[in-house]
């Protein structure tokens, strides 16, 4: 893949999709898929995971398809799997906790390293082996490790302010979970993560489901 190669984020989001589903062929101990086994296991078409694929330089070969281990382990390398990102957490109330707990994080290549808050109940505690830390110690944490990627899960109004301070102390991308879409001045990536979006959406799908098969009161 050339380094000046344009890629749209929209190919970017499908790549962890198609790394699941490589990774659930491995688990079933298929060797070899070609673009249209694959599109008919993911709802997609067979020319949309070619030209994805393709916009890192193809990995298949005409007749034979694509071997799975050989594309996942492809697809991890482009995603960063390999590279051991180091993460915190900072709030360690009921979301902070959840990420803390998921185990799938590692597997991924997101090291989780340390766990911050300000609430003097918390501080002090641990979650999956980590010691909750005194978010006032944060500075002096940095000094010494260099962190790839914050987890924001603090209250609304204090996630601008957070959010700055740390970016100002060298943390390079931030994962946010507040529900606002975050910008601030520092040069940093932001992911922003909006749940009650998701559900939104799945309820809008339920309730035309719901009217479609004539089980929607359709006067309320």
């Amino acid at each position: 893949m050339s380094g000046d190669k344009k890629i749209s984020m929209a190919v970017i989001k499908r790549l962890p999709r198609y790394y699941r589903y490589l990774a659930d062929l491995l688990r079933m101990d298929i060797t070899k898929i070609s673009s249209k086994e694959l599109s008919q296991r993911m709802g997609i078409t067979a020319s949309q995971i070619r030209q994805d694929l393709n916009c890192f330089g193809g990995f298949g070969q005409q007749g034979y398809g694509y071997n799975v281990e050989s594309l996942f382990n492809e697809i991890g390398n482009i995603l960063g799997v390999n590279d051991k990102f180091k993460v915190v957490i900072i709030g360690a109330g009921n979301m902070g906790q959840a990420l803390a707990n998921y185990s799938n994080f590692e597997k991924r290549g997101f090291n989780l390293i340390g766990i911050f808050d300000v609430d003097p109940n918390l501080i002090g505690k641990e979650i999956n082996g980590i010691e909750i830390l005194d978010f006032n110690l944060f500075e002096e944490f940095v000094k010494n490790k260099t962190i790839d990627i914050a987890m924001l899960c603090v209250p609304y109004e204090k996630t601008p302010s957070v959010a700055e301070r740390i970016a100002g102390l060298g943390v390079k991308g931030l994962w946010n979970f507040s529900p606002m879409d975050l910008k601030i001045t520092h040069d940093v990536i932001i992911e922003n993560v909006h749940l009650s979006d998701s559900l939104m959406v799945l309820g809008y799908r339920l309730k035309e489901k719901l009217r479609r098969d004539g089980l929607l009161d359709t006067k309320n």
